[in-house]
């Protein structure tokens, strides 16, 4: 029993601190896109056009990250969870030390901007594999009744991941001056990725398959090709599982990217006053995250928590303009209020998307549908915001929160779980 809390244990700790480090790096570039990336990697001009610039090369890992999705869902699949974390990670943390290095606008002119592309893309390829390996390891070592409360172990990487990196800009932020800052401030965070990424494989090389897998493979050989098998046989979980992840992307990169962006750049806020904020709400999601999985064993179901939580994500999206505009004790408020719900929309997910899916096919499916609802909810979701900003202000950006609330709802209502195996 002793050596079974020991394997829980470990298992629990490689899912978190993998998906931690990884959704540091994540992070690390979303905020400095928000802060400097606009004004050092693309020719001079209006501000709020060189923000949309930079929110264009965010977007890049989004489309990066269903590629990922299926090259290491393939490999996960069919040799094991283990060596295929190993390898998204190592691609994630190579990619994102590697920005440290690259030239400005000024140095390089256009080479630039596309470097800053490929090592974007890097990223998106290794987070592309990431999630759907973590999320599948802690719910598929889960005890009976516990799934989504294993399963919510890699959630809580991602608001320890950007307390982390928004917590290294904060510090570095009150410690230069913009004008270090924007030199060559920014790069410490990306270079420290490196130390981060060496902590993560120590821990995951300890790691053995998982229970379920390993019964799949004695029940049949692996799918030759599960894109393929995951496309023709389980079309509706993969069309419903995206959809019904949608509302997470889109209300966590509003909270963060976008609104950082926004309010230090259009409302006035400092750049330290915000990313103290930020970071004091972002407990919130933590808070959700948890409180959401433990309801989803314990008293209802994931999918019901997480339609409870975006009908408070969408009551959020009205909230938004009057609450930003009144200081930052209201700025305070409606990013914990919205962190909060994300909690209800994220924590049961990985529990929710991997029983949409059996074993033999279930990184794939994990990995695509939680993927492709990133370029859907997330990649262009900052990019948009800011045009609708820019155009209406902050009341049709709630709007827009709203309705990727109500869609995945629709989703989530309408898509059923596949019995658990096991």
């Amino acid at each position: 029993m002793e050596a079974e809390r020991a394997r829980h244990r470990r298992v629990l700790l490689a899912s978190f601190v993998g998906t931690g480090i990884e959704f540091y790096d994540f992070y690390i570039y979303a905020t400095a896109a928000s802060l400097v990336f606009g004004q050092i990697f693309f020719p001079k001009g209006d501000p709020g056009v060189q923000q949309m610039a930079a929110f264009a090369t965010l977007a890049v890992a989004f489309f990066a990250r269903p590629v990922g999705a299926a090259v290491f869902g393939h490999y996960g699949d069919r040799i094991g969870r283990k060596a295929t974390l190993v390898a998204s990670l190592l691609t994630m943390g190579v990619s994102t030390t590697l920005v440290a290095f690259l030239p400005t606008y000024a140095m390089a002119g256009w080479i630039a901007p596309f470097a800053l592309c490929v090592l974007r893309f890097g990223q998106g390829f290794g987070l592309g594999g990431e999630w759907g390996g973590a999320a599948l390891l802690a719910v598929e070592n889960a005890p009976p009744g516990w799934r989504a409360r294993f399963g919510s172990a890699p959630q809580m990487g991602a608001p320890a991941g950007f307390i982390a990196a928004n917590g290294l800009f904060l510090v570095l932020g009150v410690a230069m001056t913009p004008e270090q800052f924007a030199d060559w401030g920014w790069r410490i965070p990306f270079l420290l990725s490196a130390a981060l990424v060496l902590v993560g494989l120590w821990v995951r090389l300890k790691l053995t398959e998982t229970r379920e897998f390993a019964e799949a493979l004695a029940q049949a050989a692996p799918a030759r090709v599960p894109l393929g098998e995951v496309v023709a046989k389980h079309p509706g979980a993969l069309i419903g599982g995206t959809i019904g992840a949608i509302c997470c992307f889109a209300t966590y990169y509003i909270a963060t990217a976008f609104l950082l962006g926004w309010g230090t750049k259009s409302m006035g806020y400092s750049m330290q006053d915000f990313l103290a904020v930020q970071l004091g709400a972002i407990l919130f999601m933590a808070a959700g995250i948890y409180l959401a999985a433990w309801s989803a064993d314990a008293h209802f179901d994931p999918r019901r928590v997480l339609a409870g939580g975006c009908v408070l994500v969408a009551a959020s999206g009205l909230a938004i303009a009057p609450l930003m505009g009144a200081g930052l004790g209201g700025v305070f408020a409606y990013l914990a209020l919205l962190l909060f719900a994300m909690g209800f929309v994220y924590g049961p997910l990985s529990a929710w998307l991997t029983d949409l899916f059996p074993a033999r096919v279930r990184y794939t499916g994990t990995s695509m549908t939680f993927n492709v609802a990133g370029v859907i909810g997330g990649g262009l979701t900052p990019l948009i915001a800011q045009a609708l900003a820019i155009d209406g202000g902050l009341r049709p950006v709630g709007w827009y929160l709203s309705g990727a609330a109500l869609l995945s709802l629709v989703a989530l209502l309408a898509l059923r779980p596949r019995a658990v195996e096991g």
